[in-house]
């Protein structure tokens, strides 16, 4: 089982967190083999499995390993209990201070961020896409937090394997709409292979808004989800090669008893 860890965050007493890849389940196929999304059209019995494997990793057990329905917002949620699967909320930023709850992040090729404040033992994850990105979602999974007892210069975060700038390329309109918003994001961009083209840094830009709030340290990835086949799902890598469907990497972090 591939799983990264923060090491910041692994220093944190309390807690056990991980940024899983595709190995170590039972999926096949182009799901091959931890995929743990809920929405993929993946045997749902194996993505059960996945997701209890990728528990026991973080000492829970599958049912207690929680996903959102991830919109590509900047909403967060308070989680106070675990849900069954059809009554996820909508939204792309949980936060919690309960123990045995795992916050649980899908993506492929999308930046998750683990979020944790050992000293009020209050912990969050958001699914930071361009859109979330711009929308505020990691400032909204920071704020959540603080409204559960967490303080900001406390806060320990840790951006997952994601999309890297060499394999992210974006239109002029994409570009443009950064810019628009603040001319600071044009530093996130390098001219493309292709005229008219933009290579976009998604992770320094997920990073650059973390570093804006003023917390206690910031890590950021050092894995390319669309560069390494072996070890991410991706879903641009799927849709150039016109598959079907794909997997989806799961992120997650808990608070141990």
């Amino acid at each position: 089982m591939n799983v990264v860890e923060c090491r910041t965050l692994a220093k944190l007493p309390g807690l056990a967190h991980g940024f899983f890849g595709r190995s170590g389940g039972v999926s096949e196929g182009i799901f091959a083999s931890l995929n743990c999304g809920l929405g993929s059209s993946d045997d749902a019995e194996h993505v059960r499995e996945n997701r209890e494997r990728a528990g026991r990793r973080l000492g829970v057990s599958g049912d207690r390993v929680l996903t959102a329905y991830q919109i590509h917002s900047a909403d967060a949620v308070v989680v106070n209990q675990t849900w069954a699967r059809g009554s996820q909320p909508k939204a792309d930023a949980m936060v919690t201070r309960e123990r045995n709850i795992a916050l649980g992040i899908l993506a492929a090729d999308c930046a998750p961020v683990l979020f944790a404040d050992a000293g009020a033992r209050v912990i969050g994850a958001a699914h930071a896409g361009w859109k979330g990105a711009i929308m505020g979602v990691v400032e909204a999974a920071v704020v959540a937090m603080e409204q559960l007892g967490a303080t900001r210069s406390r806060i320990v975060a840790a951006v997952g394997p994601c999309i890297s700038q060499e394999s992210y390329e974006v239109g002029e309109e994409f570009r443009a709409r950064f810019v628009a918003a603040d001319l600071v994001n044009a530093a996130f961009f390098v001219p493309g292979k292709r005229a008219g083209h933009w290579q976009f840094d998604l992770p320094t830009y997920v990073g650059h808004r973390l570093a804006k709030l003023g917390l206690e340290a910031v890590s950021l990835p050092r894995r390319c989800t669309y560069a390494n086949d072996a070890e991410y799902f991706s879903f641009r890598r799927t849709t150039h090669r016109g598959e079907p469907d794909y997997g989806r990497n799961l992120s997650a972090i808990v608070l141990t008893p």
